[in-house]
């Protein structure tokens, strides 16, 4: 019996664990197939061929035109059974054409949350449209399922919830050696400590802002503390630079990217995430990250975080837009050997649900 032909559709990704764990979960399931817009030779482009994963790639600098043309193409050329749309381009493109073909199940993961409600309304009648196109829709977390159905009427019949799934392993059991050849490449000596990390693209709604004005008012208690921004590039580069302008060259780095994604959290001593609003966050997946990794964290409550994120047990939790209680928050956790160990321990034991196998196992049920 030949295997059913799936067609993943993906947009503006480089790197992604997920799309690698899921492509080497499905290749012996499926004929699997990755119809990438974006940019070649990327880290995600390298992993497909080492799985000897069939692949096509749309460049993203085309027209619009262009690209749903090749989209189009591509697809009618396959004849999938089953389209499934990862991302803004992917799910406009992918579910128009796969519709016009008469494609029997077009998927698509929603992992914007609530950015066209708030920033972006003229987006809005084309999530409604995906909405409309598709015969289901994966909702990453309650609060998309409630952007979904409460604010755009999506069918709640044809609406999943299916978290995001995570190798818990791949943050837990790190080669020290890897992490030791990192902390040498960033320029980390024992005296750059205690370590705060963020990693969070450079845009208004992660917060960013606000934990660095905290970061700058705890130094006068640690004052050899370092600062580490990854992703640190964005929409909101020159307003983030600004801020980081207040301190001293010598107390931060920027990581524009880095691939040992596992070595990187264990160079923390705490993690910050702190979104602006409750729907701000689609999912948050550094929320689940550096609690695998047992990096004790201070946390707002957007996307995911309101299904499991417990204040005082597995994290320490503020309010939005708080300078004073991230700060506070973050002293908290730099003095306190015990209030660490307890956030680590609780931590790892609270992101259990989010295991690897749990997310793929709904997808599969969802595609068959």
């Amino acid at each position: 019996m030949s295997k059913r032909k799936l067609i993943y559709v993906v947009s503006d990704i480089e790197k992604s664990l997920a799309f690698e764990w899921i492509a080497n979960h499905f290749q012996s399931r499926f004929d699997l197939f990755f119809l990438l817009i974006g940019r070649s030779n990327t880290p995600l482009i390298f992993y497909l061929k080492k799985l000897q994963i069939r692949y096509a790639l749309i460049d993203t600098s085309s027209s619009t035109i262009k690209k749903w043309w090749k989209v189009f193409s591509l697809i009618r050329r396959e004849r999938p059974d089953i389209v499934h749309a990862h991302l803004w381009q992917a799910m406009l493109l992918g579910l128009s054409t796969s519709w016009i073909l008469g494609i029997k199940r077009r998927i698509f993961t929603r992992h914007h949350a609530a950015i066209h409600h708030y920033l972006y309304p003229s987006g809005l009648k084309w999530d409604k449209l995906c909405n409309w196109l598709a015969t289901d829709i994966v909702a990453i977390s309650e609060s998309v399922k409630d952007i979904l159905i409460q604010w755009e009427q999506a069918n709640p019949e044809k609406t999943w919830l299916i978290h995001h799934g995570f190798d818990l392993s791949y943050f837990q059991q790190v080669d020290l050696e890897n992490v030791s050849k990192l902390k040498l490449k960033l320029g980390l000596d024992d005296e750059k400590k205690p370590v705060v990390g963020i990693i969070a693209r450079y845009t208004e709604w992660k917060g960013i802002q606000f934990t660095i004005k905290a970061f700058g008012k705890i130094r006068d208690k640690f004052p050899n503390a370092y600062l580490l921004l990854a992703n640190a590039d964005g929409d909101y580069s020159l307003e983030i630079k600004e801020c980081l302008a207040q301190l001293p060259d010598s107390c931060y780095k920027e990581i524009i990217f880095e691939n040992d994604l596992a070595s990187l959290y264990k160079l923390f001593d705490v993690f910050v995430h702190v979104p602006t609003d409750r729907y701000a966050e689609a999912f948050g997946q550094t929320y689940v990250e550096a609690l695998a990794a047992g990096i004790p964290s201070v946390f707002t409550l957007s996307g995911v975080a309101h299904e499991f994120v417990q204040d005082e047990v597995n994290a320490i939790v503020v309010n939005f837009k708080n300078v004073e209680e991230i700060a506070s928050a973050l002293s908290r956790i730099l003095e306190d050997t015990m209030l660490r160990d307890k956030l680590a321990r609780e931590g790892k034991s609270a992101v259990k649900k989010f295991e690897l196998n749990g997310m793929l196992n709904k997808l599969e049920k969802l595609y068959e």
